[in-house]
C-alpha cells in the first residue's frame, strides 16, 4: 500500500509551522508549500518543500500531482486591502480547488474563520452555542474572503463530488493570549486531531465545522465536528488565571467589529 500524500498550504504560517510535527506518521508524507522559505527537512522528516504561491495555476497544478488530500491554510491570515484577500484568498483558493480537481484529488479541508460570522451576537443561537454551519456575517473584508472560500468548497463539492471541509477556526495559538480567546481558543494539539478527523472520515459531504477547543467559555457548537469524530483534550480555561487582557464584546468578531475596513486588525 503506497503512502498518504498530504499537501499542506501555508506551511510556513503561524498553523503551518504548528502542523507540520502534528501531522507526521507513518505512512504519509507532507508535501509543504509556501511563497515563505521553508525549514529544512530534519532527520527522518517526510516531507517534500514546494516554494510556490496558491495564486500560481501551473505551480498548484504541479503541487497537487499524486495528492492523496490538501489542508489549505494558505492566504492572508488577517485583515487587508480587498485587491489583496481578491486575490490571494480568494482566487488563490479557487486556484487551489481547480487544481485539486483536474489532478483527482477528492478531499479538501479549508481554512475558514470565525469572523466569516463575525457579526452573529455571542449567545443568539442559545445555550449550545453558535452551530458550525450558520450562514455567513462577516465582520471585515477579510471575513468576506472566508465566507467566499466556504462557498467555493460547496461549489466544489456540488459540483465534482469532492469531499470538503471548511474549519472555522477561532485563534490556533500555544495559549490563548486574551479573555476573547478563551471561549474561542484552538489549541494545537486539538487542532491536529479535528484535521485527522477530517481526513479520515467516511462520511464524505460538504460541511462547516467550528474549529475549537472543548472550551469552558465556549460560544460556539462543537456538534458538527464531533459528527466526524472529532474529540477536543484541551480547555482555554487552563490558562485562565494568565489572561488579563481584553473584553469578549457583543459579538463573535470581537475587535474586528469595529476596527477600519482594509487596514490590519488584532487577531
Amino acid at each position: 500500500m503506497s503512502d498518504q500524500r498530504v499537501l499542506l498550504t501555508g506551511a510556513a504560517g503561524v498553523v503551518g509551522k504548528l502542523m507540520r510535527p502534528r501531522l507526521a506518521r507513518a505512512g504519509r508524507v507532507l508535501r509543504l508549500l509556501d511563497v515563505a522559505p521553508l525549514e529544512p527537512a530534519a532527520p527522518g522528516e517526510r516531507v517534500e518543500l514546494v516554494t510556490a504561491s496558491v495564486t500560481d495555476p501551473d505551480a498548484m497544478a504541479a503541487a497537487c500531482h499524486g495528492v492523496d488530500a490538501i489542508v489549505h491554510l494558505g492566504g492572508l491570515s488577517r485583515e487587508d486591502s480587498w485587491a489583496r484577500l481578491l486575490e490571494i484568498n480568494i482566487d488563490g483558493t479557487h486556484t487551489v480547488l481547480e487544481a485539486a480537481r483536474a489532478a483527482g484529488v477528492s478531499r479538501v479541508v479549508l481554512a475558514s474563520s470565525n469572523h466569516a460570522v463575525g457579526f452573529r451576537r455571542i449567545g443568539e443561537a442559545g445555550p449550545d452555542g453558535l452551530p458550525g454551519d450558520s450562514s455567513p456575517r462577516p465582520d471585515t473584508y477579510y471575513g468576506v474572503s472566508k465566507a467566499a472560500i466556504e462557498a467555493l468548497g460547496s461549489l466544489y463539492h456540488s459540483r465534482f463530488g469532492m469531499d470538503v471541509t471548511c474549519l472555522r477556526i477561532g485563534s490556533c495559538f500555544e495559549r490563548p493570549a486574551d479573555t476573547r480567546q478563551l471561549s474561542l481558543w484552538l489549541s494545537p494539539d486539538d487542532c491536529a486531531r479535528l484535521l485527522e478527523s477530517c481526513l479520515a472520515t467516511g462520511k464524505p459531504g460538504y460541511r462547516i465545522v467550528w474549529g475549537v477547543s472543548n472550551n469552558t467559555r465556549s460560544i460556539v457548537s462543537l456538534r458538527e465536528a464531533r459528527e466526524i469524530g472529532y474529540e477536543s483534550r484541551d480547555d482555554a480555561e487552563e490558562f485562565a488565571d494568565d489572561v488579563t487582557s481584553g473584553d469578549v464584546g457583543e459579538f463573535i468578531g470581537g475587535a474586528f467589529c469595529t476596527t477600519p475596513l482594509g487596514l490590519a486588525n488584532p487577531l
